[in-house]
């Protein structure tokens, strides 16, 4: 992974039993240049690392690192145990949260079907943030403890389940890196609520297709900015409608 050299303006602290997981996406495009200008850094924490081995001074095993267990009352599946997961997060951030000018500036946020729905408005509210740790959950989840020993907020990306939280995680990071001042070229592509069309045209005017040929709208090409704007604003109010 790139890391930043500087000061970042934001630490995201990645909590995951598979941080490679994050490479792919991470490491390209408008998120690779922020860790390359040093506005955010990102660090990872893997729950198996913070594991208690059985027998000390010896190489750890696999059910040395094993950081699941079955959950009481029954049900299917594994839950993931919070020692491991609260020692992560003790790694990351446990001294700022002991510091009430750090405390304030370092949210903790755990991915869960039943959380708060993420949306623009919550992305911008938490680029103030300093640190941000992103609690990556797996199997059936994380035992509930862990919300007791550390504050958090609840979070879903979306009215659906998916296998664990690291999807979830690299949307946060891509939606609040794109809010920060100098990770992108033009401010005007994080006003979500300008003036803009779901539809959008380059060159050429006009492309053909098995014989049939495909126009941008004449509006576009008047130059004529008012009435551009209001065209724009009425596909918008029709996408709005749907």
């Amino acid at each position: 992974m790139v890391l930043s050299k500087h000061n970042p303006m934001t630490t995201f602290h990645i909590i995951s039993l598979f941080p490679e997981s994050f490479d792919s996406y991470l490491n390209v495009s408008i998120v690779k240049r922020a860790l390359e200008k040093g506005l955010i850094d990102i660090k990872y924490y893997n729950p198996r690392d913070f594991t208690v081995p059985s027998r000390k001074g010896q190489p750890l095993t696999y059910a040395d690192r094993r950081v699941d267990s079955r959950p009481y009352g029954g049900g299917p599946g594994m839950v993931i145990e919070a020692l491991p997961i609260i020692k992560a997060i003790e790694k990351a951030v446990g001294r700022k949260l002991k510091a009430q000018s750090s405390k304030l500036k370092t949210l903790i946020a755990f991915f869960s079907p039943a959380g708060k729905q993420f949306s623009n408005e919550m992305a911008e509210s938490f680029k103030k943030y300093s640190d941000i740790v992103l609690v990556c959950g797996r199997y059936e989840g994380i035992d509930a403890r862990i919300k007791k020993v550390f504050p958090m907020v609840d979070i879903s990306v979306g009215p659906y389940v998916l296998t664990g939280g690291e999807l979830p995680a690299m949307i946060v990071i891509d939606s609040i890196t794109r809010r920060i001042p100098g990770a992108i070229g033009d401010n005007l592509s994080i006003e979500e609520e300008r003036i803009a069309s779901s539809d959008v045209y380059t060159r050429p005017e006009a492309i053909t297709y098995r014989k049939k040929t495909y126009k941008v709208p004449k509006i576009l090409l008047t130059g004529h900015h008012a009435k551009i704007d209001e065209w724009k604003n009425k596909k918008k109010s029709l996408r709005n409608i749907k």
